[in-house]
């Protein structure tokens, strides 16, 4: 004990607890360098828009940049290419480390099913509305004789009728026939001479007809009184007119 505190004042003890110290420190310093250097601390990488890319030419493109990526999600968007990426997490261009996985939701290859819409008889406007709203596209069109214009007449897929609730896939383009507005039967041209405009569309309705253009003389005053004095097509007895179309008529 009675050489113990003298040593501890001692230049030797000193010496040691400064050498000591030191040595702690270079290994702290080599040890927080390399833990630095092992965890990147303190660098950050951009993450890019990968939204619109194929999904197999992502694992080069991110192998470059030391990230992964992981599909998470899928859905079916039609306005977008099979296999595409529609949304990611991290979002682009936010700052993560190294290594880091990015999340994606990828626009399925297959598209889902869904069940055909009766579209019989309703305007072709309704037509391209509800196979909208099911998912469907508008296909080619085609017309044949029937009154009731542009009302689809039939439904067609790859060339073939649909019935209402088959399962077609999800994008799918349905082909309409619909009706010329013109009828197949023929009727005689009825006679309009000396009729009214109301009388005339009387006559007409009953026939499966229409007026055409209508022609007052520049002396009319009441629209009502003036009577039908020349109509294209003329009336005569043989002549026929497909039911739909429609008399041009002039009035004085």
């Amino acid at each position: 004990m009675t050489k113990l505190i003298p040593f501890l004042k001692s230049k030797v003890f000193f010496r040691n607890i400064g050498i000591l110290l030191g040595l702690l420190l270079l290994v702290f310093g080599a040890v927080s360098y390399w833990l630095g250097s092992y965890t990147h601390h303190g660098e950050s990488i951009s993450v890019p828009d990968l939204r619109g890319q194929k999904i197999e030419r992502l694992k080069t493109f991110l192998a470059d940049k030391n990230l992964d990526f992981k599909v998470n999600d899928s859905l079916f968007d039609l306005e977008k290419p099979p296999g595409t990426v529609l949304e990611q997490d991290p979002a682009p261009k936010s700052k993560v480390k190294e290594g880091r996985t990015i999340y994606l939701t990828v626009n399925s290859l297959h598209p889902p099913d869904v069940k055909m819409p009766d579209l019989a008889d309703v305007s072709l406007r309704q037509a391209e509305a509800i196979l909208q709203s099911f998912g469907l596209r508008v296909g080619q069109l085609s017309y044949k004789p029937d009154l009731a214009k542009n009302a689809v007449l039939d439904q067609r897929y790859k060339g073939t009728s649909v019935r209402p609730g088959k399962s077609i896939p999800k994008g799918s383009e349905i082909d309409l026939v619909l009706g010329d507005g013109v009828g197949s039967v023929e009727v005689p041209v009825p006679d309009l001479s000396g009729q009214t405009y109301g009388e005339a569309l009387f006559v007409l309705k009953g026939s499966s007809l229409n007026v055409g253009m209508v022609h007052f003389d520049p002396g009319v005053r009441d629209s009502t009184r003036a009577v039908i004095y020349k109509q294209i097509p003329e009336a005569s007895d043989n002549a026929t007119i497909n039911q739909g179309e429609a008399i041009e008529i002039y009035l004085h």
